[in-house]
């Protein structure tokens, strides 16, 4: 289930990240290592979180390779290393859609931001690559805590495209 979506200005977004390339079928075991290991990183400096996890998409080949960075912002640069990145989310026009519901339903909401994007001529930050399709900034903001929220029909998730100027 989702909310119609609304376009919205965003600030830049400091965030420190773990980035990595799978295959769409090698989801689950990347969240399951990359968000633990980013929040006892995080814990171990002292580093507060400024808001929910993320997941930033970079290249999408859905046949092929995903290359994605999952993060947390972080409300300043923070320092990395050679595992976690400081990064930042740009500052821009976004296209934004709230998905209430099991993630398994997040590539049906995709579609639909997509879509509505499509009908009133918006277009996205993004362009073909030998690699697949890249993204200047598109994330899905997890807002909901599964160990805190068992109950997968609440859990919520803000999934964001920048979309191109002009």
């Amino acid at each position: 289930m989702q909310q119609q979506p609304t376009i919205e200005q965003r600030a830049a977004l400091p965030y420190a990240g773990i980035r990595m390339q799978f295959p769409m079928d090698g989801f689950p075991a990347a969240v399951d290592a990359a968000f633990p290991e980013l929040f006892g990183w995080l814990a171990d400096r002292g580093i507060q979180l400024a808001g929910p996890p993320f997941i930033r998409y970079h290249v999408i080949d859905m046949p092929a390779e995903l290359d994605v960075e999952f993060g947390v912002p972080a409300g300043a640069a923070v320092p990395g290393d050679d595992r976690v990145r400081p990064g930042v989310l740009p500052a821009g026009r976004y296209v934004t859609l709230r998905h209430t519901g099991p993630y398994d339903g997040l590539i049906a909401s995709n579609a639909a931001l997509q879509d509505w994007a499509q009908d009133r001529g918006i277009t996205f930050d993004s362009w073909d690559t030998d690699h697949g399709e890249a993204w200047r900034s598109r994330v899905e903001h997890y807002l909901t805590d599964p160990s805190a929220e068992p109950d997968p029909a609440k859990w919520q998730v803000d999934v964001a495209y920048l979309a191109s100027e002009g």
